[in-house]
């Protein structure tokens, strides 16, 4: 009987110890998830940072805008790394979901690309323009047509803008919604469109080299939509997340995102 009392105390104090160190290592475990350009990229950089500090960054690459929030609000990541706040703001508001944003890492200007039309100059009558269909991005891409005069967003609308809200339109432009992954795809089927800089580095696009126009980092739309680290209310403290803002705020990133995108992707200081 002694025997079995010991055997059995053995195997609790061995799971206990097992349990235990699963625990510990998961604490050090940050499980992200990002657009794979140049969210994804940007994280391999902050995971020799975190390795550093004891932490294992996973990444996690999603190539839409709305299952890294999924991912995010259901538990199934620590964090994610690919949007704008107010992406997420109507996200939240959308799915009744509690996510919060963390920091502010960089800016991704919107670029407008020449398609079938090579030149603002040349853009024709009726002319197509192909813009992001969500939301947020949709009206960002609005108001950096109206930047440079193509056409007059009412005032009122702001970033919330949609092509309802456009009152001068002089050249009877067509504006065309499309999902912001095809947008890089469709440029030979329309005369401009205005990209993500995300879907833009992926099509080797650069909107300081190639694009026609593109938001100025001084303007209101690059504070507007600064790319941001999110995480679940309540999160926002953690030892975690502590570690990835850091990381993603380090020298060594910094460093990175200006050699890598050159002018593509600009780090917040």
């Amino acid at each position: 009987m002694k025997k079995i009392i010991a055997l059995a105390l053995i195997a609790v104090l061995s799971l206990s110890i097992l349990s235990g160190c699963s625990q510990s290592k998961d604490d050090k475990k940050i499980v992200v998830g990002a657009s794979t350009t140049p969210h994804a990229e940007i994280l391999e950089i902050a995971k020799e940072v975190l390795a550093a500090k004891g932490f294992e960054l996973v990444v996690k690459e999603f190539t839409d805008y709305v299952q890294p929030n999924v991912a995010l609000e259901s538990g199934e990541l620590d964090a994610n790394y690919f949007q704008h706040k107010p992406h997420m703001d109507d996200f939240n508001a959308e799915k009744k979901a509690n996510l919060v944003s963390v920091a502010a890492i960089h800016y991704e200007p919107l670029g407008l690309y020449p398609g079938k039309t090579k030149s603002l100059d040349d853009l024709k009558d009726g002319a197509q323009i192909a813009i992001p269909g969500d939301t947020t991005n949709g009206a960002r891409a609005l108001l950096l047509l109206e930047a440079n005069g193509l056409i007059k967003v009412d005032t009122d609308a702001g970033f919330a803008a949609t092509a309802n809200d456009i009152v001068e339109n002089p050249k009877n432009l067509k504006i065309l919604e499309i999902e912001a992954a095809q947008l890089a795809r469709s440029l030979s089927d329309v005369d401009m469109a205005v990209i993500n800089g995300n879907y833009a580095i992926q099509a080797d696009l650069n909107a300081l080299t190639d694009a026609l126009a593109k938001e100025e980092q001084d303007s209101s739309s690059a504070d507007h939509y600064k790319n941001i680290v999110a995480v679940k209310a309540g999160q926002e403290e953690s030892e975690k997340t502590k570690a990835l803002v850091e990381a993603l705020q380090s020298d060594e990133v910094r460093e990175f995102i200006v050699e890598k995108y050159k002018g593509a992707v600009v780090s917040m200081d």
